[in-house]
């Protein structure tokens, strides 16, 4: 009986430090414990007069509504910046994440954008909307299936010089574009859910 005991601790202590190994050598690869390794992205903060982060997004920004973008404010921005972009993703849709938004090239002394949808007057001069996953440039609100609430990120980026995603402008090569250029990022996750 004491062997079988004795077998069965040592193989819950072998099971133990087999679990803390992986967790060492993931966190050596992903550069948490090699100083210098990893670059942190300042934060930005990014608010919205119509929901809170968090907070339900209100049937006026969604396709059940007038499918109007909500305003966003942001700031301040890191010195050095040389444009913003904004971009909107649903992380639970059913295919993956899902682009509703990407604007780029915009001023960086902005620090806000009103409530505007798909038009381009609302943005500052010089700013450029990519082709969202519905297949058209401009904002497409919030669509989710009905059922679970989708979780959309809001989300700006300060970047080091203004970018042009080769070919098309479609926000697949927008957020490839951004890599390599942001120096601050920081976002504001709205919820919604069709009943």
């Amino acid at each position: 009986m004491e062997i079988l005991s004795l077998g069965t601790r040592i193989r819950r202590g072998a099971a133990r430090a087999l679990r803390n190994l992986v967790l060492i050598i993931i966190f050596i690869c992903s550069g948490c414990l090699i100083p210098g390794q990893r670059e942190v992205i300042p934060s930005l903060e990014v608010t919205s007069p119509a929901f809170p982060d968090g907070g339900q997004i209100p049937v006026n920004h969604t396709c059940d509504g007038a499918n109007r973008s909500p305003p966003l404010a942001w700031g301040p921005v890191p010195s050095g910046t040389a444009a913003l972009a904004i971009i909107v993703t649903d992380t639970d849709a059913p295919g993956g994440s899902f682009l509703h938004w990407g604007v780029y090239n915009i001023p960086p002394a902005t620090g806000s954008i009103p409530a505007g949808g798909t038009a381009q007057s609302i943005l500052p001069a010089g700013s450029l909307q990519a082709t969202n996953d519905f297949g058209r440039a401009g904002y497409g609100g919030p669509c989710p299936p009905r059922g679970m609430p989708h979780h959309y990120h809001f989300t700006v980026y300060a970047l080091d010089s203004p970018v042009n995603p080769a070919g098309a402008r479609d926000g697949r090569r927008l957020l490839g574009a951004l890599e390599g250029h942001t120096l601050a990022r920081g976002e504001i996750v709205g919820i919604y859910q069709r009943a």
